[in-house]
């Protein structure tokens, strides 16, 4: 036998081997293939959600925001005049009432004047009395009884004038309060700019604060609000009086303003206060807020509708740390979606979680952690 006829017949033989090798491994393949591609078939491509069912609920909101205490009157205590300050009535941090002398200014100067002009007043009386009876003998002129009857009159008004200048050398109380601190001592020389004290009516006080414009038709003078302050626990109440009649464009807020009692003298003008308004009830649409989608222009939700994921552009009102009040967009008894929102597109098929196979009760325990 020739070496070429060898090499064929070692060849042939191998290709043999290596062929009833490979065709259980083929048949094995298409076996399994035959055998996958009906579960493949079946599985199911509808992606697992969780829903619930939207409906009204009776719902108040509240709006937080900041606010500035102040005094019911205040104003800072000064003269009208310059002067030396001659005799302080006034104690600090006392009480005074309405029209109580607070403070003298040295009038040696004005009472002079003053004496001049009642003097001067006397000689223009005298001299236009005079006239008087000349002018009915007809032996003076219409024209210069005018003129005495005018020197007169002006110089009353003079006399007036140093009067009331007179008058502003003891200032008084302009209303019932209590007096601040004292920056000037008997003796000091004192302008029209020279701050004495300050005086405060803090019988009751004021709560000045801002809502979003937004809450403008929601708040109405009479309305109650609460509030607290730094240092106390204790929870106040007040009612708004003033309301600012227009939204300030800057910040888009409205200016509101409240009253109330300070019989105790627990709250001290100038505290911050933490304002709480409790809007009324009302029946609203809300939805849990982590099935909200933002988008650039607006909010959007899905639905679920036969069988599809269904986009829905919603409007949102108030909200809190767990729902969001939609004012538009939905009604009662759509079917929201409640998982999986970031993966849902339009048109995606889905279907109820509880739909799918009930697990036991050995794996419930292990999702659970138990």
């Amino acid at each position: 036998m020739s070496r070429k006829l060898k090499l064929t017949i070692i060849l042939i033989i191998a290709a043999a081997v290596i062929a009833a090798l490979a065709l259980p491994k083929i048949g094995l393949f298409k076996e399994a293939k035959k055998e996958s591609g009906p579960v493949n078939a079946s599985r199911d491509k509808r992606m697992k959600v969780k829903m619930q069912t939207v409906s009204t609920v009776r719902l108040g909101s509240k709006v937080s925001t900041i606010g500035t205490i102040l005094p019911n009157e205040e104003v800072e205590i000064r003269s009208e005049i310059s002067g030396k300050v001659e005799t302080i009535y006034f104690k600090e941090g006392a009480s005074v009432r309405k029209g109580e002398a607070l403070f003298k200014i040295n009038d040696d100067e004005i009472q002079a004047q003053f004496l001049r002009a009642k003097y001067r007043q006397t000689l223009a009386e005298q001299q236009e009395e005079r006239q008087r009876m000349l002018i009915a003998k007809g032996l003076v002129s219409q024209a210069e009884y005018d003129n005495a009857a005018a020197n007169l009159n002006i110089v009353k008004a003079e006399a007036q004038l140093i009067k009331v200048q007179l008058g502003k050398t003891e200032v008084r109380a302009p209303f019932n309060g209590r007096i601040g601190l004292r920056y000037v001592s008997e003796g000091s020389y004192i302008t029209s700019s020279t701050p004495i004290t300050a005086l405060q009516d803090n019988s009751v006080l004021k709560i000045d604060f801002a809502v979003p414009g937004k809450y403008a038709g929601s708040i109405r003078t009479g309305d109650t609000i609460t509030f607290g302050v730094q240092g106390t626990s204790r929870t106040f109440s007040a009612t708004v009086y003033a309301i600012q009649p227009k939204i300030d464009p800057s910040t888009r807020t409205l200016s509101l303003r409240a009253i109330t009692s300070n019989d105790d003298g627990a709250l001290i003008p100038g505290s911050l206060a933490t304002v709480n308004i409790s809007m009324e009830e009302k029946e609203t649409l809300t939805i849990p807020s982590f099935a909200l989608i933002p988008e650039l222009k607006g909010h959007k939700v899905f639905l679920y509708k036969d069988g599809k994921a269904e986009e829905r552009r919603v409007e949102i009102g108030a909200r809190t740390d767990e729902t969001v009040e939609v004012t538009r967009g939905l009604k009662p008894g759509d079917t929201l979606i409640t998982s999986g929102i970031l993966q849902l597109r339009p048109g995606m098929p889905v279907e109820p979680e509880q739909s799918q196979k009930a697990k036991s009760p050995a794996e419930a325990d292990v999702e659970q952690g138990l």
